[in-house]
């Protein structure tokens, strides 16, 4: 579950890897056509990248409590599990404990 996790995560790196050469190509594009200058392109790149740090960090941060969540859930789920065995391999011992010393061998 761990490498899905990881490889999900640097999917994503990736993907805003190739979103960002998209925006610079596109504010490039942008520049050689007049229709904005050097320095806005400069200034909307760094918005757009600001942002893109922000969604990350939430996209983070959610992804990390929902490994939370389902690690204490698996944890109730192995604690209920062994509770339960525990019990049963209580109820046999007094069982056999009633049947007496010569049958336990």
């Amino acid at each position: 579950m761990i490498d899905l996790i990881k490889k999900t995560l640097l999917a994503g790196v990736g993907a805003t890897i190739i979103t960002k050469e998209k925006v610079e190509a596109a504010l490039q594009d942008y520049i050689r056509q007049g229709k904005v200058s050097a320095g806005d392109a400069r200034i909307m790149a760094e918005k757009i990248a600001e942002q893109g740090r922000k969604e990350f960090e939430i996209m983070s941060a959610e992804l990390a409590a929902k490994l939370r969540e389902l690690a204490e859930k698996a944890d109730l789920t192995h604690k209920a599990r062994i509770e339960a065995l525990e019990a049963r391999v209580k109820k046999l011992e007094q069982a056999l404990a009633a049947r007496g010393p010569d049958r336990n061998a």
